[in-house]
């Protein structure tokens, strides 16, 4: 397939400058669990970071909207491997995005079969490090029961509902979020570093690791 005909099928990756590699979001609109939990004060989703700023504008929503539309293409997967080899191909001797890709840097798990295609994705690029944070364990949950696989390659973390809350028992690799650091050190949870790095991953790689069962990221 050709890069062109899998942009006009799944839409443009995204580069963000604080991570390292690429990552792929929808519309935060389209979230399940989130658009009842951004509602809800002192839940991990409110006031939401994707309903504002940057994810406002014209292009930005453009994008999700052509990227939510095109889960349901039954060329998606085929679309989404071609971008993410073509994007973490060297380019130049030396030079290449690291190996590592976010789903979901806004927006949600759509339904199982949403949840499937990723987890195929992912079994395609074996070369690349998935993460998949989500709050919708019951997807999960019902994929997994039916016999659902996820690669060894593809880090599903489960996130926490609410601020300063426990880490979901449903899923044994989870994330939380923290008003205050101690909260986190206590708990012998991994504190996100980004906040002392100038908001970026650096060297981290913590998200994408099935060894950190737990990392909490400050409250913002």
């Amino acid at each position: 397939m050709l890069i062109k005909e899998a942009i006009s099928i799944a839409g443009p990756l995204g580069y963000p400058s604080k991570m390292p590699g690429t990552s792929y979001g929808i519309s935060a609109k389209a979230c399940i669990t989130g658009s009842k939990l951004n509602l809800v004060e002192g839940s991990t989703c409110h006031g939401c970071y994707a309903l504002k700023g940057n994810y406002i504008y014209p292009s930005v929503k453009m994008a999700h909207e052509k990227r939510i539309a095109g889960i349901s293409n039954p060329q998606w997967v085929a679309a989404m491997v071609t971008l993410l080899k073509a994007a973490h191909a060297p380019r130049k001797v030396g030079l290449k995005l690291s190996a590592h890709h976010r789903w979901h840097d806004s927006g949600d798990l759509q339904s199982e079969e949403h949840l499937a295609k990723i987890c195929e994705i992912a079994e395609q690029t074996p070369e690349l490090s998935h993460w998949l944070p989500t709050r919708e364990i019951g997807i999960l949950s019902r994929y997994v029961k039916k016999g659902g696989r996820v690669p060894a390659n593809l880090t599903i973390r489960v996130s926490a509902t609410m601020i300063d809350g426990n880490p979901p028992k449903a899923w044994p690799v989870t994330s939380t979020v923290h008003s205050h650091p101690l909260i986190a050190k206590t708990a012998d949870w991994h504190v996100c570093p980004a906040p002392k790095q100038n908001n970026n991953c650096g060297d981290c790689r913590a998200c994408w690791s099935l060894d950190v069962a737990n990392v909490s990221y400050h409250k913002h």
